[in-house]
């Protein structure tokens, strides 16, 4: 019987596994919009980019900060794309990503406490 972690911290805050799992993809006028920087994303095709590191075969986002499953941080939170925006906590891509880089599943947020749960915190300058 595998560990399930509580979420009531924002446990994305110590784990990162997502952004190292998958490639994250969106409609490449998205990028303008956010005002992401050319130099972290890639070109898919004519229609979509994607997050610079994601689309390898060993994917690691590059605007990811710290080590998977220890303390992480996103460099571009507020400007992050679509599919970082809709990856929740618990959800199936989310315990895959977790079991896939050896952390314990977590169980999903019941939807009225997550506009409660702790924002993931910006990169703290050099």
């Amino acid at each position: 019987m595998s560990e399930r972690l509580s979420c009531n911290d924002n446990p994305c805050l110590d784990c990162g596994a997502c952004c190292a799992t998958y490639r994250v993809s969106f409609y490449w006028a998205e990028a303008e919009v956010r005002s992401l920087p050319a130099h972290l994303t890639d070109k898919v095709n004519d229609w979509y980019s994607c997050m610079a590191g994601t689309g390898r075969p060993s994917p690691r986002c590059v605007a990811l900060q710290g080590s998977i499953g220890g303390a992480v941080a996103c460099a571009v939170y507020d400007s992050r794309p679509s599919p970082c925006r809709e990856l929740q906590p618990g959800e199936e891509k989310c315990n895959k990503a977790r079991l896939r880089h050896g952390l314990p599943s977590v169980s999903p947020e019941p939807a009225d406490q997550t506009a409660n749960r702790p924002r993931a915190p910006h990169p703290v300058p050099a």
